[in-house]
């Protein structure tokens, strides 16, 4: 037996104009650091791979783990850092207590592009939104964002 659908919930037309906005702005601001990190030779996603894993205990993390904080497949991670690998950014090795499981680990060159590239990232998240916005907005959306992460899927 096939379940009745629900009727849609259209947006509204003041919903559907923030929701565009928000899908707008979130891209400007993706494009917008990804050409900030550009002259350090990398994009957001490999920038954020090496924050977790420069936050890591000895500077490592299991690849599975990796995929999961920075939201990438592990398919898709598994190439990127396979990139940043031959970089000399990350190495990676093989668990010792599980041979299936493979661990990524930050090098000094990793760490040192980090650390070259943070202070340029931080001015152009400054730039893109922490300052663009009133700081009761900026609060705003950290509940908002809390919100949507609460969801479950």
């Amino acid at each position: 037996m096939t379940a009745t659908p629900e009727p849609v919930q259209w947006l509204t037309a003041e919903q559907q104009v923030i929701w565009r906005a928000y899908l707008a702005g979130v891209s400007r601001i993706n494009e917008r650091l990804d050409a900030e990190l550009r002259p350090f030779g990398l994009d957001l996603g490999e920038y954020e791979i090496l924050v977790n894993l420069s936050e890591a205990d000895q500077l490592e993390m299991r690849m599975s783990e990796l995929a999961e904080r920075v939201r990438q497949s592990r398919s898709r991670l598994t190439h990127t850092v396979a990139r940043m690998e031959a970089k000399g950014l990350i190495l990676r090795k093989s668990c010792a207590n599980d041979r299936r499981g493979v661990i990524a680990v930050l090098t000094a060159a990793g760490l040192t592009l980090l650390k070259s590239a943070a202070p340029n990232h931080v001015a152009s998240v400054r730039l893109a939104l922490v300052d663009a916005v009133e700081p009761a907005d900026y609060e705003a959306l950290g509940r908002a964002m809390s919100a949507v992460l609460q969801v479950a899927d």
